[in-house]
């Protein structure tokens, strides 16, 4: 990254652009605003670019505020000097020539003052930069990229050179026991190994991660809600000395990589013992909210205020941070019921049924119906661009069981089980995405990939959610069938990529998706 570092704010003060042919020749009209991406990441002024005489101008600040370069105006000689990594800039006002240390380059449009804002000429594209620009008129996107920047790896939901909308592919990062992240309970190394599994997965085709954030009950960001996650220190409660969330935000952003932030919402702890817990985590603050069950403890979905206290949690972060996304992931009503190991929710579905539902089924739905859909309002009441998504198990319901199910024979399935009814949440547009876990092949035949993407496909199709497929980058190299290479993977994203409806895939996990049996095989069919 260092040569991206010593030249990006010279970049974006110049910004770039210079007379390229088909970009205009007269200044933009107000409703075509133009966006520029830096090797992935938009970046924006106080003022809209422009074009005058086939030159965009963006607004000095620009450079100052996105890039933090040393930036300076004298009013005396109305000159704009910009200084990075050695290389000084100077611009003066109405002038048709800028100096790069010293030496004279004729400019094609003059810095100009707009309503007070100076407003600075995009130019030397490419001039020993070795940039990339491509142009969308359509969509009115000038996207940049330096040598060692994103390299190809699109920012999702930017236009490409065509006008399409780029793809999203996304990877889980699971801190939970330090699955994937971190390993060190020492800060810089956390930090280092971060900063490492994001420039590997963006190497490897990567442009978002999903980030556990709230694993257990718990928090990788200093909370007034809920405890310290031990994973950072070894114990629950203790302060690591740096917040990990922002920095994990801002490193992602730093990259062009979208950041969202991955809840589980009804797991209190991966055990049953409260002796390792803080005094504020839920199941000692509120031990009537939780259900002992198979060796977990969870926080009771049919108990309002403790949905309500889950929703908070989400919304401390979404209010805190700037990030891309809030994620759920299927922990709502636990697998592994049975007749014989029930989730003990009895006293409260006679206490909370307040609408008479003659099912437990109906009434357990219905709590997580609520639950989705108050938190996606109040996530978009304060934010209406962050993105809100589920990811439930990758069968709904079948169809011998449900005709609007999939042609399938799954003996699990998302709205029997964990009683997540993601098909009406998709109806409603209570969500903004789902992420089904689809983590079969195409040879299977009780759970076929492609007959269960296809479901998955005509279910959002006709609404506004998106979809994104969940795969199992995990069962490469398994005994199962269809999972012996990572050929499998890149099957079904060539799949995904021709079914319409499909909108990108989130690959489970991290860890996974960085080893030897898969990592090179997704890098180089991206690159191709």
């Amino acid at each position: 990254m260092k040569w991206r570092q010593s030249v990006t704010a010279l970049l974006a003060a110049i910004l770039l652009l210079s007379a390229w042919s088909g970009w205009g020749t007269s200044r933009a009209s107000a409703a075509s605003v133009i966006s520029i991406y830096l090797d992935g990441q938009q970046i924006r002024g106080d003022a809209d670019p422009y074009v005058v005489a086939s030159t965009t101008l963006v607004p000095m600040r620009l450079v100052s505020e996105n890039l933090g370069a040393q930036i300076n105006w004298s009013q005396a000689d109305k000159v704009v000097t910009i200084n990075q990594g050695g290389t000084l800039l100077s611009i003066p006002l109405g002038s048709m020539t800028a100096y790069v240390n010293g030496n004279a380059v004729d400019l094609q449009a003059p810095v100009t003052s707009l309503n007070g804002r100076i407003m600075v000429p995009l130019r030397f594209v490419g001039q020993g930069l070795g940039l990339t620009v491509e142009w969308n008129q359509a969509a009115q996107t000038i996207t940049l990229t330096t040598p060692d920047g994103s390299g190809g790896v699109p920012t999702p939901g930017v236009p490409d050179n065509q006008g399409n909308l780029t793809a999203l592919r996304g990877a889980w990062v699971a801190t939970v026991s330090s699955l994937d992240w971190p390993s060190s309970k020492d800060a810089a190394k956390q930090k280092t190994q971060f900063t490492t599994l994001l420039d590997q997965l963006q190497e490897t085709g990567i442009n978002a991660v999903f980030v556990q954030v709230r694993p257990s009950a718990d928090a990788l960001y200093p909370s007034s809600l809920v405890p310290w996650s031990n994973v950072l220190t070894g114990t629950q409660g203790k302060d690591p000395g740096y917040d990990p969330l922002a920095f994990m935000i801002e490193e992602s952003h730093k990259r062009g990589m979208e950041f969202h932030a991955w809840f589980n919402p009804f797991r209190a702890s991966t055990g049953t013992s409260t002796a390792g817990l803080a005094s504020n985590h839920v199941a000692k603050a509120h031990p009537d909210w939780i259900v002992n069950f198979d060796g977990k403890l969870y926080i009771n979905p049919g108990i309002p205020a403790a949905r309500q206290s889950v929703i908070d949690d989400v919304m401390e972060v979404v209010n805190k941070y700037d990030i891309d996304g809030v994620h759920l992931d299927d922990y709502f009503y636990p697998y592994g019921e049975s007749s014989s190991k029930l989730f003990g929710d009895d006293a409260t579905y006679k206490q909370y049924n307040t609408g008479g539902l003659s099912s437990k089924g109906d009434w357990r739905r219905a709590n997580i119906n609520d639950f989705v859909k108050t938190l996606g309002q109040s996530i978009h009441a304060v934010k209406p661009s962050v993105s809100y998504g589920v990811s439930p198990f990758g069968v709904w319901r079948n169809a011998s069981t449900d005709k609007l199910g999939s042609d399938t024979r799954a003996g699990v399935t998302a709205y029997d089980t964990t009683y997540a009814d993601a098909l009406t949440w998709i109806k409603n547009e209570w969500v903004d995405y789902v992420a089904p876990q689809i983590y079969w092949s195409n040879v299977n035949t009780a759970a076929n990939y492609k007959k269960i993407v296809d479901w998955w496909a005509d279910a959002v199709a006709g609404t506004k959610v998106d979809l994104y497929v969940g795969e199992a980058a995990y069962k490469v190299g398994t005994s199962e069938a269809g999972w012996s290479s990572a050929s499998e993977l890149t099957d079904h994203l060539a799949y995904t990529l021709d079914r319409e409806g499909v909108d990108g895939n989130i690959f489970f996990r991290a860890q996974y998706l960085l080893s030897s049996k898969v990592r090179g095989v997704l890098q180089e069919y991206w690159k191709d």
